[in-house]
């Protein structure tokens, strides 16, 4: 304890005099918050609509104005024939085009249920598919005539009820995904450039000469970077509840506990990381990319694991920040306790372990 108390000192006062690694911390990752919240957004509002009102009766511009005066789209343009269409979705003028066929009013009084065509740009297909799901909510509850009423009641009676995100928000899936996407970089960055810049300096020979075993100096290096890192989580997590009414139903407790759990285990990743770089750019540039890429692919951050190959979520059983956002939607999104997170918490553990035993193994070597 001695010694693992002498290096986190020695270490502390370099984080002080190193002013750009305290603000890459501290200020950085809610910078990246407030870049990354506000840049990534699967909610989609503003389509902009073209129609073809080929029957022009007050039961074909109620349906119109059923999409005007929805929140997801704008109508843009009226169309007179298909050339214009064409050259509507070709310029980007319109994204989607709304096409009333004739007698499609006298079908309706005559009890039938009329056709309606709907072309969608798909040359994004994300965005294609959430258009089309909000055309076809329009479409099965839109009003036609001066009653209000539709025509036919339907067999069935769906009232859908979402939890915990009702209005399906996308802030509220994608935040808890950039607290983990940033305090993992963070913390796996900070860590590795802090043990190279010991072999740059050349001071790692003064450390082994030093009565410190591999062990206490690997937890000592890490220990200010997890007291600055959780504070640097916190402040990400005070912020989305500010700024992207991201809620907070579970208990701070253990929501700390689980940032904690995380943090642990990134912070040891940089040291493992230390013992095959030699210099700050290769060790900046292999933290980036092992804490980059798995957390933003492999955690269920914006693709969801359950339509990966198999191979690849046996890898994804690998990264920490699957773990940590079970745990952390879960607690702030859910409420729940940590008796219903203990499958994830445990993996956290043993992700701990695991790479601060391969770093302090790897060190002794050296």
């Amino acid at each position: 304890m001695t010694g693992l108390w002498a290096v986190a000192i020695k270490e502390l006062r370099q984080i002080r005099r190193d002013r750009r690694t305290l603000t890459i911390l501290v200020f950085v990752p809610t910078f990246f918050l407030f870049l990354y919240g506000y840049a990534l957004n699967f909610d989609i509002r503003h389509v902009a609509l073209a129609v073809q009102d080929r029957d022009a009766t007050p039961e074909s511009r109620a349906l119109v104005a059923d999409f005007a005066r929805s929140a997801y789209f704008d109508v843009v343009a009226t169309a007179e024939s298909d050339r214009e269409i064409d050259a509507l979705v070709d310029r980007g003028t319109a994204r989607a085009v709304l096409v009333i066929p004739v007698g499609f009013a006298r079908m309706l009084r005559e009890g039938g249920s009329p056709a309606v065509q709907v072309i969608i740009d798909g040359d994004n297909a994300n965005t294609a598919t959430t258009v089309l799901g909000y055309v076809t909510a329009l479409l099965q509850g839109a009003s036609f005539g001066a009653t209000g009423e539709r025509p036919h009641a339907a067999l069935v009676s769906v009232e859908p009820r979402v939890w915990y995100n009702p209005e399906l928000r996308s802030t509220v899936f994608l935040v808890p995904g950039l607290i983990a996407f940033i305090s993992m970089i963070t913390a796996v960055i900070s860590t590795a450039l802090s043990i190279v810049r010991e072999k740059e300096r050349g001071t790692m020979e003064q450390v082994r000469m030093a009565p410190v075993s591999t062990t206490a100096f690997v937890a000592g290096k890490t220990l200010p970077y997890l007291v600055l890192s959780q504070a640097g989580a916190l402040a990400i997590i005070v912020a989305a509840m500010v700024f992207f009414d991201l809620p907070m139903r579970g208990n701070w407790l253990a929501l700390f506990v689980a940032i904690t759990l995380f943090l642990i285990g990134a912070l040891g990743t940089g040291p493992l990381i230390s013992t095959v770089a030699d210099t700050q750019d290769v060790a900046f540039q292999a933290a980036a990319i092992v804490a980059l890429l798995p957390t933003l692919i492999l955690s269920g951050f914006i693709f969801p694991l359950s339509s990966m190959p198999v191979v690849l979520q046996w890898i994804s059983a690998l990264v920490p920040a699957r773990y940590f956002l079970v745990a952390l939607r879960g607690i702030v999104l859910k409420g729940l306790g940590l008796g219903f997170l203990w499958p994830s918490l445990l993996a956290l553990v043993v992700y701990a372990v695991a790479v601060y035993a391969l770093s302090a193994v790897r060190l002794a070597r050296q």
